[in-house]
């Protein structure tokens, strides 16, 4: 079993990497300044809240999480208000009768949250999707990477092998992304001309699996047998995984007994996964020949590359890029100018092309990157299980939390943490230019660890950690090439936001 750590790049091989720490911020002076606390003993407290009577406590909870009035943030916030402390017991869902236990510590922070970064101190088996998990029917009947914990043999060539697949075609990332969707930017100004509006999240689901099949395989599944369906069969696929967890906007009853209280059976997907699983025992050879390689089984290969591909890399840019286009679209005219003014000196410096050395020389593109991904992290909860008695600190107090208790983090509290970062419901593109703003990214964890961490063979950081902040400034950048500005219309949906493009006004300078 390989031994080394390794860092993700896409101007150099995969090199080795740190483990780095993250430390705390106390207060926030001003949109990118943070007042970092003396390290200091704090005072303990019990952890408050309370899980209510067996089964009617989960219930309740449940109820209020996906229905009361405050909806999902609503909820969290309120045990906060009731109990004076970011750090509270409470039930997470689904609870009864998918989950056996719903009984989490919630830490709802930017000081408790990263406790769930450190594998030394909390187990990872099995908890990617929190209090339960899905059938492995749903996965070729294995246990892939995401729910796998560190210290178990699989987990580093499995991760070593996800490097694999997202570096070993590096050279055809950019190229392939601005064809592909450049293509879909052309799709969307015929929809304009013809009807006032374009769906963006239509365009890029189609074009963010076309993308990293080319990219990453070489392969266009257009030319295969699953031709233009692969995103419908992968949303139907997901959505047997992760149903407990959504909110279709069903009325009540029906959707809590449909999907919250029982499981979708794994067979009414199982021909649409084998699709799936077809294409990519043929594209992926190479990859899974790679695999073989570091010792895991061809069919196990097969089944975490689909898994990275579609669940983790296609969902992760179906919610990512509607979120950037929807938060970038309501920045306004003047963000706008700045962004394209930014985007277009950097590539003609290198003669009219994209290359990551012109990206290299686009920090707001980037800050604009980060802020996104601080203000709407595309996953939002995070879960560990304590391995040991510890003491969890928030800012103000120490916790001390039992072993085997499951601590659960909600990830929008801990970025949008107002002790660390100023007017954190906004959107400020800005917010990490300059060193000050180079400090505040450590506090920027969407990727199961902070922004300024690498992943590596020993934790659970996302290992295309890289990888999607690259292709999220491509778009910035290939949107701000092509328009001086657009306009949006936004809506909800259950894996994030609608968004309709109302105009794109075409680069004049």
């Amino acid at each position: 079993m390989a031994t080394a750590t390794y860092q993700l790049s896409f101007s150099s091989p995969i090199a080795r990497g740190r483990r780095q720490r993250q430390t705390r911020a106390s207060a926030s002076a001003t949109d990118r300044h943070e007042v970092v606390s003396p390290k200091r003993r704090l005072p303990l407290r019990k952890v408050p809240g309370d899980h209510g009577p067996p089964l009617v406590g989960a219930f309740k909870d449940r109820l209020e999480y996906f229905y009361g009035p405050g909806g999902r943030d609503g909820f969290f916030a309120s045990r906060v208000r009731a109990h004076r402390s970011t750090v509270v017991r409470l039930n997470m869902p689904p609870g009864p009768f998918v989950a056996k236990d719903p009984r989490v510590v919630a830490l709802l922070d930017a000081a408790s949250f990263p406790v769930l970064f450190d594998t030394s101190l909390v187990d990872k088996t099995d908890l990617f999707t929190g209090t339960f998990m899905p059938s492995t029917d749903l996965t070729g009947g294995y246990r892939v990477l995401s729910y796998v914990d560190p210290a178990e043999p699989n987990h580093a060539p499995l991760k070593s092998l996800l490097f694999h697949l997202l570096t070993h075609r590096r050279q055809h990332v950019i190229p392939t992304f601005r064809e592909v969707y450049g293509d879909l930017f052309g799709l969307m100004e015929n929809d304009l001309a013809r009807s006032g509006k374009s769906d963006f999240g239509n365009h890029n689901d189609a074009a963010a699996f076309g993308f990293l099949c080319q990219a990453l395989l070489g392969r266009d599944p257009a030319d295969s047998p699953l031709r233009d369906e692969a995103p419908k069969l992968i949303t139907k696929w997901v959505l047997f995984q992760i149903s407990p967890l959504l909110n279709l906007g069903l009325p009540t009853l029906v959707e809590d007994g449909l999907l919250h209280t029982f499981r979708l059976p794994p067979a009414l997907v199982k021909k649409d996964y084998g699709r799936l699983a077809d294409f990519f025992r043929d594209a992926g050879k190479s990859v899974i020949d790679e695999g073989e390689r570091l010792g895991i089984a061809r069919e196990e290969a097969v089944h975490n590359i689909l898994f990275a591909m579609c669940f983790n890399s296609f969902g992760g840019m179906k919610i990512l890029f509607p979120s950037m286009v929807k938060w970038l679209g309501r920045a306004g005219g003047r963000t706008h100018g700045r962004l394209a003014t930014e985007v277009r000196a950097a590539v003609r410096a290198h003669g009219g092309e994209v290359t990551m050395q012109a990206l290299a020389e686009m920090p707001l593109v980037k800050s604009a990157v980060y802020e996104a991904l601080r203000v709407e992290p595309p996953v939002a909860m995070q879960y560990g299980r304590a391995k040991r008695d510890m003491v969890v600190e928030s800012h103000d107090y120490g916790y001390e939390v039992r072993e085997g208790e499951l601590l659960f983090g909600y990830q929008p509290m801990a970025t949008k943490d107002p002790r660390v970062f100023a007017r954190p419901e906004e959107y400020v593109p800005d917010r990490f230019l300059g060193e000050d703003g180079g400090r505040l990214l450590r506090h920027v964890v969407w990727s199961n660890g902070p922004e300024t961490a690498s992943p590596t063979l020993q934790d659970k950081q996302c290992a295309g950690k890289d990888f999607v902040v690259l292709i999220a400034r491509l778009l910035v950048a290939e949107i701000f090439l092509r328009y001086d500005s657009f306009d949006v219309q936004v809506g909800s949906g259950p894996l994030g936001s609608s968004v309709t493009v109302t105009s794109l006004k075409k680069a004049t300078f």
